[in-house]
Parts: C-alpha cells; structure tokens; sequence
C-alpha cells in the first residue's frame, strides 16, 4: 500500500444499529459491519445496507466449509461417509456437530438462529448480484492449530471444555448467549480459555482477524470495488480495523499461506507406530525364545487385551452386535499395522450392517442436540463407533504393551 492509500476513517454508518467503522483505502471504501451473531438487528442491519445499493461487493466471516453448511445444511447426506473415515476426518466431523448442535439448541432457546446476520448476507448479495467474499480461515484450519499450538496438558481440558459446554447441558446459559452476541460458536465454546491462555487467544482471535485482512486484500485489494461491506463478528472490529490501518503486505497470499499451515507431526510422533509395533514383536520373539508356553502366553494376553478392551469400546456406542466381534478380532491385528485403524474397521462394519437412512440425515442436526441422540441417529452412532474403536484400541495396545515388558522384564512370568 502506497502512502495515498493510507486509510482515511469516516464515521460509522447510521445505518447499523452495531458498531460500524468506514475505512477509505485509495480508491476502496471498507465499510465493516461488527454483528451480534444471535441477533435479529445484526441480520436487519446487513439487509438493509445491502439493499441500499451503495456497495459492489459483500465479504463475510465465512470459510468455503461453512459456507456450504449454511447453503445447504444438509451437506454431509451427499458426503461418503467411508471415505470421510478413510480420510481421518472423522473427529473433525464430530467436532463440527457437536459444535452446530450447541448453536441448534441456541436457536431454539432464543428463536434466533445463530449466524442469522449471516444468512442474510448470502441472501441479499445473491439477490443483487453482488460478489460474495469468503474471506474467514477454514474452522478445521483453526481448531487444528488451537491443537498444536497449547501445550499437550492443556488439550485434555479444551477437550473435556468443549464436551461440557456442547453436550452436557440441554439449556444454554444467558452467559453463553450473551458470548455469543460477540463471536461465533468456537469463539463462545472456548472464550473463557482464550481469556486465559496467549497460546490459544491468538488461533482462535489474533491470527484469524489478521487472516481475514489478508484475504480481503487478496479478493478485493483497494481500486477493485468501489465500496464493500465487510460483515464480521463484533469481537473481531478492533483487531481487523488495526490491521487495516497499518500498511498491508503488497502480496499477501504468502503470508496468508502460513497462517493456514499447521505443523507437521514430528519424526518420533510418526515413527512412534512402527517402534511400538517393532517393540511388541520383538516382545514375542524374545518371549519364544525363552519359553513356548512364555510366547503363546504373551501373544494370547495381546489378542485379549486388545480384543477385549476395544470391542468393550464399540459395545459403549451401541454398535451391531457382529460389529463389537469384527472390532475385538481385528484389533489386535490392526494395532500391529499402522497403515490401518480399528476404528476404521468398525466404521466400515457398522456402515455396512446399519447403512443411514435418509432420515437419519434430516434429523442429523437436531439429534446431536441432546446426549442420548448421538445413540439415537445412525450417521452420529457410526462417527462414535469409530472413536470409541479407536480409542479402546489404543488403550489397549499401551496396556497389553506393558503387560508384554512386566512379563518379559520384571519378573511376572
């Protein structure tokens, strides 16, 4: 940005009944409307400037996932749901339910459906013919970098937070609803982390209000429109007005690049499958060699353990009968092949032995919204089914792995 784009603040639109900041970038006007995301004015406010025919262009916080979620809310009926397990994509789908079952109990609490101001935007910028700009971080992008960047102590209580604000109460707070009023969801979900915790506050706020900077001077740098509407969560009004203040980077894709990448496992993290395969063969040889009875004792403890424990987790999502005996035989298999989970397994049996239904799709949003429907609907008892496989897999890999060393080692044999 040269110096006589430097940006000139006007005064906020009458308009708005929210706070509303008018920033002149050379020959771009950046009109930025700070919205309450459960509030009928938020969503009147966009109507009406939009209507008002002063803008050319519309930029949302929206990313291109939630976008498509809020298009068409039925999305994930056209998604495969085998290929989603495949993918290791299952936790963030279940994130995201959880996530859009808070916001479902939001709406039919307060008769105001979250994210309305942005509806509306989609609407009326569809309706003028205006370029709609997506200019939000992909939440996945977000939440996996809100993962790697707290320290691993602090995952387990964002984890155990985020069960307890999204599924363990059926009324949502008026605390919660007045957070609301100034993020989105996942900012409500996590604020009283963020609050406290540098390493979570920038993820989750600071980066994404710089991101969002960055993507509007992709998709609409100054002398491209005229004038556009920047409609935003309120929380995000201070941070995106100061870095539109500043002089922005002249190409800032490389920049936003980095803000989306997320750190690669380490060396040891993705070896750590393959050392605890090779551990535990190498446990069976040695056991073998000692003694044959030894060997076949070990290899059986392996096969129980793993077995047992992970068909004991399917049993807890209510998963088919064969589906709790393919788990517990495959476990142990799959806990010696990295390249294949028993979640994956027990997903690709449960679809198969109970294939969702259109209905379970249709009521999919409004299921997830109490505890017991996560049973209840097929699509969610099948993203449960694949956890809870996993999980106990894990378990009991770690647990018969020890088991394996005390017998070899500290004399238990």
């Amino acid at each position: 940005m040269t110096e006589s784009q430097a940006p000139t603040p006007t005064r906020p639109d009458d308009a708005a009944s929210g706070p509303c900041r008018v920033l002149q970038l050379g020959e771009t006007r950046y009109t930025l409307l700070g919205t309450a995301h459960v509030s009928a004015e938020s969503a009147a406010d966009v109507r009406r400037l939009v209507r008002s025919g002063e803008f050319d262009a519309v930029a949302i916080e929206l990313c291109d996932s939630r976008h498509q979620s809020l298009a068409n809310p039925d999305a994930l009926h056209d998604q495969d749901l085998f290929a989603i397990f495949r993918q290791g994509k299952a936790g963030m789908v279940a994130a995201s339910l959880a996530l859009g079952a808070f916001q479902q109990r939001v709406a039919e609490q307060s008769g105001i459906e979250p994210g309305a101001e942005m509806r509306a935007a989609l609407e009326e910028s569809k309706r003028a013919e205006l370029p709609l700009l997506l200019i939000d971080r992909d939440v996945g992008v977000t939440l996996k970098r809100i993962y790697h960047n707290v320290p691993w102590w602090q995952r387990l209580s964002l984890f155990s937070g985020l069960l307890g604000s999204v599924l363990s109460r059926q009324d949502v707070s008026a605390e919660e609803i007045e957070r609301l009023k100034e993020g989105d969801v996942l900012e409500s979900t996590f604020s009283e982390f963020a609050a406290q915790s540098e390493s979570l506050y920038a993820p989750l706020i600071s980066e994404r209000d710089r991101y969002m900077v960055l993507r509007l001077a992709e998709e609409a740098p100054p002398g491209r429109y005229a004038n556009v509407l920047v409609v935003i969560g309120a929380g995000h009004m201070k941070g995106m007005v100061e870095h539109l203040e500043a002089p922005l980077p002249e190409a800032p894709t490389p920049e936003r690049e980095r803000l989306e990448a997320t750190p690669p496992p380490s060396r040891l993290w993705k070896a750590l499958p393959w050392l605890i395969t090779a551990l535990v063969l190498t446990g069976f040889v040695i056991g073998f060699s000692r003694n044959t009875d030894l060997g076949w004792q070990l290899v059986g403890e392996w096969f129980l353990i793993n077995g047992v424990l992970s068909g004991l987790a399917t049993l807890v999502a209510l998963a088919h009968p064969l589906t709790v005996l393919a788990t517990a035989l495959a476990a142990p298999l799959t806990s010696l092949n990295p390249t294949i989970g028993a979640g994956f397994v027990a997903a690709g049996v449960e679809l198969y032995l109970r294939k969702p239904k259109v209905r379970d799709f249709s009521t999919l949003r409004h299921d997830v919204t109490e505890l017991k429907g996560w049973w209840r609907n097929r699509v969610s008892r099948t993203l449960l089914v694949f956890l809870m496989a996993t999980l106990g897999s894990a378990a009991g890999t770690w647990i018969a792995g020890f088991r394996i060393a005390g017998a070899l080692f500290g004399g238990a044999a």
